[in-house]
């Protein structure tokens, strides 16, 4: 991502928590390239979903620009 703003680079932490806790159930030992195709799609919905509900809650406190 080029030139993240303020409220983008506060959701990509938010997601830290959910990232890391998907990360433990499947396993911590485990490398990413062992992942099944079930594991990356879960961890990809986590993470994505994660983002967008933290970008819309930063966003919804400073207003939306568009």
């Amino acid at each position: 991502m080029i030139d993240k703003q303020p409220h983008e680079e506060a959701a990509m932490a938010a997601v830290l928590p959910l990232l890391g806790e998907i990360v433990a159930e499947i396993g911590m030992d485990k490398p990413l390239s062992a992942y099944t195709r079930a594991e990356v799609l879960t961890l990809i919905e986590v993470v994505v979903t994660a983002y967008q509900n933290a970008l819309l809650r930063f966003t919804s406190q400073e207003g939306c620009p568009f």
